[in-house]
């Protein structure tokens, strides 16, 4: 049905050329897109001229995720309360100082709730932009066109961005790139003051009042706390160290009053009605296993690019931009599927399986030290593709489920709390703990090469190609088990796009009730052959 509202922005000045207005919106949802607190592409710099570990900047990373995730149900409160003026403003200059302060300290206590107020004003700005410029490209707010368009700017900033920041820390430093963000906050600034007006959409500002603040800083410290268990979880042993022992107990008695506070208190933060929707609980593990398979990409693949293959970071993001084709592929497929043909989602969600066990299988017979790194450009493309499929499938089904405008938000701040927080840092966490088991289980079954009366020197001639060799087979251990995940998931929705198995699974009868039907059918059918 063709929408009633007509597409205008009335933001800008008069002077502004209409042809021109939503075009200046892209450029400043990309200038937030790019912005960050740390930046993936420079984290081995930073890592290498600071005192900071590998853990303590994916800790600040998934930081500034987290303050993305948990600011989801407030999005349209600040929408409907501030000017599109004082909302892109304020998240420009909160996004600038916070890049000013992350390049001039390590101290964490001041790391960890800079890159969270960073990440909070990022979606904001985000959605503030692409709110305002949604019916330009879209006017009958077709969903099935709206996430793909959307994942375009995500996906290919999340990607971009790592790149950018690798090839500024390569020629330059690492502090060049926050000095890069900082300029592009005052040109979106400077872009508001001088061709915009203060405009809010609701002629009666809506109050920030009955808002359950408490239950979202809540929400908010039991995310870090499951970060930090996930991300030092390795390093520190797991469960055999004290500190995470009492994290754990700590996080439990925080998770029971969060959800007694959520029963209890009148305008909850999120409200537990949004589970009772149909679908939503079975979207969101689905969204699990998939986060958890792409997750093989900030663990498993940058495992293989550094310690077996030694690249450099701007050599790795380089080729990590091959997946932004896969990535632009998978996107046209959603766009015909879902916004076009208005087909079913179940065979959707096996394409997207599926190329995720391409990825899987080309990683897999591929992985070797002799093999060219061009050859692994289709792999990264099919990621890319598995990627875009996935996240623009699983977000459209929830809006198909939730058709409430503030559950819907809902239900977003806990997927994205799954997509872009948890199920990363849980893809860490467990790679990191097959890689160590799988690897100290192959490095044990070569000790025969060393006993107390006989020594192999052989088996010393050449050790880093024996080390690299080990870890090569390791990550093919692991990339055997997401094969088998994959082929799993990928049959299962082949399956259920079945109708008599979607519909309903018919109950196996036992093996004499199933030998009768068989002979009968056979009697049957020798009875009526002609004689």
């Amino acid at each position: 049905m063709q929408s009633s509202i007509s597409f205008s922005m009335p933001m800008f000045r008069g002077w502004v050329p209409r042809s021109i207005r939503p075009w200046i919106y892209v450029v400043m949802v990309f200038c937030f897109q790019f912005s960050g607190g740390v930046y993936l592409g420079a984290l081995e710099s930073v890592r290498g001229t600071t005192e900071l570990m590998i853990e303590d900047l994916l800790m600040c990373l998934y930081t500034g995720l987290a303050g993305m995730a948990v600011w989801f149900p407030m999005l349209f409160r600040m929408k409907f309360r501030f000017t599109n003026q004082q909302l892109l403003c304020g998240a420009a200059v909160i996004i600038g100082i916070c890049n000013f302060i992350t390049m001039r300290t390590s101290d964490m206590a001041i790391l960890l709730p800079v890159c969270f107020l960073a990440g909070i004003a990022k979606i904001q700005g985000t959605f503030e932009c692409m709110s305002n410029i949604q019916l330009w490209h879209n006017p009958e707010r077709d969903f099935g066109i709206f996430f793909p368009v959307l994942h375009i700017v995500l996906l290919t900033a999340i990607t971009g961005s790592a790149w950018l920041a690798a090839v500024v820390a390569f020629h330059l430093n690492w502090q060049m790139m926050h000095v890069l963000t900082i300029g592009t906050m005052c040109f979106v600034v400077l872009l508001q003051l001088l061709l915009c007006q203060p405009f809010c959409p609701m002629p009666q500002r809506m109050p920030l009042k009955d808002i359950d603040i408490l239950t979202g800083l809540l929400i908010s410290f039991l995310m870090l706390i499951v970060s930090y268990f996930l991300v030092y979880g390795d390093y520190l042993m797991w469960l055999q160290s004290p500190r995470l022992r009492w994290l754990v107990a700590i996080g439990l008695i925080l998770l029971a009053f969060i959800l007694y506070r959520l029963k209890t208190v009148k305008n909850p933060y999120v409200s537990l009605q949004i589970f009772k929707y149909k679908n939503v609980l079975p979207i969101l593990l689905i969204t699990v296993v998939a986060e958890l398979l792409l997750g093989a990409e900030h663990t498993l693949e940058e495992i293989y690019w550094t310690e077996v293959r030694g690249l450099e970071e701007h050599t790795k993001t380089g080729l990590a931009l091959w997946a932004l084709p896969g990535i632009y592929v998978g996107v046209l497929i959603c766009l015909r599927w879902l916004g076009h043909k208005k087909w079913k989602v179940w065979k959707l969600f096996a394409l997207g399986f599926g190329c995720l066990l391409a990825y899987g299988l080309c990683m897999y017979f591929w992985m070797d030290v002799n093999v060219p790194i061009e050859q692994y450009r289709p792999a990264l493309a099919l990621r890319g593709c598995a990627c875009a499929i996935l996240t623009i499938s699983l977000m459209w089904s929830l809006h198909e489920s939730v058709h409430d405008l503030w559950h819907f938000f809902m239900v977003l701040f806990i997927f994205n709390v799954i997509h872009m927080y948890l199920a990363g840092a849980s893809g860490y966490g467990l790679y990191t703990s097959l890689f160590q088991h799988f690897m100290a289980d192959n490095m044990s079954r070569y000790g025969s090469y060393l006993t107390l009366t006989q020594v192999d020197k052989s088996w010393f001639a050449n050790m880093d190609g024996f080390s690299l060799s080990i870890m090569s087979v390791t990550l093919k251990q692991i990339y055997g088990q997401f094969i088998w995940v994959a082929i799993f998931m990928t049959s299962a929705f082949l399956l259920l796009d079945i109708p008599r198995v979607r519909t309903g699974i018919e109950k196996v009868p036992y093996w004499s009730v199933y030998g009768i039907k068989l002979l009968t059918r056979f009697t049957y059918s020798s009875n009526n052959l002609p004689s």
